[in-house]
């Protein structure tokens, strides 16, 4: 289940929400960069990597949403880290005592009874400000931006030029913007973040949908610029993603709308 994307680094990408979980092979084992959505894949993927001989030395979440922070047993005990932020939001969700009937009521129904909830979100924090992952295995940049979510973090990898962008610069999704005091102001700052590794990157891996390869990681950046900028502007979006979605993915449409919406009322309440 497993594909190579550059020498020392692989993904496995869910069927529903083509989420791409990544494997960064290191000296003893491998790093595993945001672990999967359902019991049956990440047993698999558990699987592939014992007969590899590939122990999970380390995992990494990129954002606290619901499908980042999840894990296995299968994929054994190993330390899974998060930004600090990203790790507090974690603990605050998880200081609930319905934690859990809450994150399941926002469970895509198809994958409800298979989505493994015992080990959710279970995060060590780094400390503010860590600028590289503490594994034994290739260097990884920790990229901190306020874009998305509280804490978000993408991965460069940096002998491999492989950027990791968790839920920024995909194919399938439009930008979707968090809900702070100034979300597109805060989309625009982490696409800056982002676009200054640029000159770094080969090899783009997002959150969701496909691997983009060369020119086509800057491409990525403008587009998502280009979409947060209409948004500002209430500008009527000709993103294909939004008229011409891939087929499948025509539901990702309604995420813009709403998104729309949600920002002309916050203009018309003088918000935004």
């Amino acid at each position: 289940m497993l594909k190579q994307v550059v020498e020392g680094v692989l993904i496995h990408q869910s069927e529903l929400l083509e989420n791409n979980t990544v494997v960064v092979q290191g000296r003893d084992g491998v790093l595993l960069v945001d672990a999967g959505i359902t019991g049956a894949e990440m047993t698999c993927l558990a699987s592939d990597l014992r007969e590899l001989g590939l122990p999970v030395v380390a995992g990494f979440s990129t954002h606290p949403d619901w499908d980042h922070v999840l894990w296995h047993a299968e994929l054994g005990d190993a330390p899974r880290y998060g930004t600090a932020r990203c790790a507090a939001f974690m603990q605050d969700v998880l200081s609930d005592a319905d934690w859990k009937a809450g994150v399941a009521e926002g469970l895509p129904p198809e994958i409800a009874e298979d989505t493994p909830l015992a080990l959710y979100g279970l995060l060590t924090g780094l400390p503010a400000g860590t600028a590289r992952l503490p594994w034994d295995g290739p260097a990884v940049r920790i990229i901190e931006h306020p874009a998305h979510a509280p804490g978000h973090a993408a991965l460069l990898i940096e002998e491999r030029r492989v950027l990791i962008a968790g839920d920024m610069l995909s194919d399938v999704f439009v930008p979707l913007l968090d809900a702070t005091d100034h979300p597109i102001e805060d989309y625009l700052v982490g696409l800056g973040v982002l676009e200054g590794t640029a000159d770094d990157v080969d090899v783009l891996v997002p959150g969701h949908g496909s691997v983009a390869r060369d020119e086509e990681v800057r491409a990525r950046i403008t587009r998502d610029r280009a979409y947060v900028e209409d948004l500002r502007d209430a500008r009527v979006s000709s993103d294909p993603r939004v008229v011409a979605p891939k087929p499948g993915w025509e539901w990702a449409s309604d995420l813009h709308e709403a998104q729309a919406r949600s920002l002309a009322r916050g203009r018309a309440r003088g918000d935004a």
